[in-house]
């Protein structure tokens, strides 16, 4: 069968046509678009659909934001989606929606051993229920269920679920995120912005000032990106603070999911950032706060740990979740 999937963020919107059999993906066409430069998403399916060699009956889109009734506002876009709306104009028998990381978690199921790097293998079976949180744009996270044969993805929208610091700069930092936010969420430390945001806290708390050339970089680019950029070459001690302090904390999270969702069967890190900032969770920073639940602790050092490195896993999935719907009603 042949699907039109699509990876909706508040940053980029990629499309790609596949042709699918089983868990096996063929890759026919694939455009990315810039998702604040369009109104909605049927702007950009219509310039997408005049690319195609051949159309599709069958569509699928992860959403980054809470899908009900095959409905969403996305999140960090002003845009309302509707599936049976998107099937009546764009001309599909069949459209679904689902939250873009339960999209990443059914794409895990076309990932092959050199998509993913291995954090902390564990020391449990690696059996049970397992856990996905992604850090981009925003902070995603869902899990996936073990019937005791498969995996079953499902949504979650734990990452706008409240930050808790856990030490006396951790506390400075909520106040100050406070001041600007009123409710701090862990979307916003764990998060592109949230880097930004914690680097400039950081300014402050050290009465330190930004270097030229890195407020020059991020004025001109991605902020985050040049922040850590600087940290990876060396060249900002604050930088090297920030991105530390992101590791951290993104670890604490990762683990807080973990937890709630008992993820024995492994706990896989997604999104744009993290095979971006490898060589900064092999230090240790990331796993530490990953395993530091007290009592727990035995428990996490269980779980495995793996970094998705296939940028594509988001598309992989919508298709496989389409594919699976149509078979179950077969």
């Amino acid at each position: 069968m042949r699907v039109l999937a699509g990876d909706i963020g508040g940053t980029k919107t990629a499309l790609a046509v596949f042709e699918v059999e089983g868990r096996q993906l063929t890759l026919r066409q694939h455009e990315t678009y810039p998702s604040r430069a369009y109104g909605s998403l049927d702007q950009i399916l219509r310039l997408f659909a005049g690319k195609l060699d051949a159309a599709c009956e069958y569509a699928a889109f992860g959403v980054a934001g809470p899908v009900r009734g095959g409905r969403c506002e996305t999140t960090n876009l002003p845009w309302r989606l509707d599936a049976e709306a998107l099937a009546v104009d764009n001309r599909y028998r069949r459209v679904w929606l689902i939250n873009d990381l339960e999209a990443n978690a059914w794409g895990i199921g076309a990932l092959g051993a050199e998509d993913i790097h291995t954090l902390d293998p564990g020391t449990g079976d690696g059996q049970g229920n397992a856990s996905i949180v992604s850090a981009g744009t925003g902070l995603g996270e869902a899990g996936l269920f073990w019937d005791g044969r498969r995996h079953h993805p499902f949504a979650s929208e734990g990452g706008h679920a409240d930050f808790a610091p856990a030490s006396d700069l951790e506390i400075a930092l909520l106040h100050y995120l406070q001041a600007l936010y009123g409710h701090v969420s862990w979307e916003r430390v764990v998060s592109g912005a949230g880097l930004v945001d914690l680097y400039r806290f950081l300014v402050t708390y050290r009465q330190a000032a930004s270097p030229d050339w890195l407020t020059q970089e991020m004025s001109e680019g991605d902020p985050a990106a040049a922040i850590s950029g600087a940290a990876l070459a060396g060249r900002c001690p604050l930088c090297n603070e920030a991105l530390d302090l992101f590791v951290h904390l993104y670890g604490v999270e990762a683990g807080n999911h973990a937890l709630k969702v008992m993820a024995t069967g492994g706990v896989y890190l997604g999104g744009g950032i993290a095979p971006k900032i490898l060589p900064r969770l092999q230090t240790g920073l990331f796993i530490q706060g990953f395993r530091a639940k007290g009592r727990m602790e035995p428990l996490m050092r269980e779980m495995p740990v793996r970094v998705i490195l296939n940028e594509r896993t988001a598309l992989y999935g919508p298709a496989l979740y389409a594919a699976a719907q149509l078979q179950d009603a077969e």
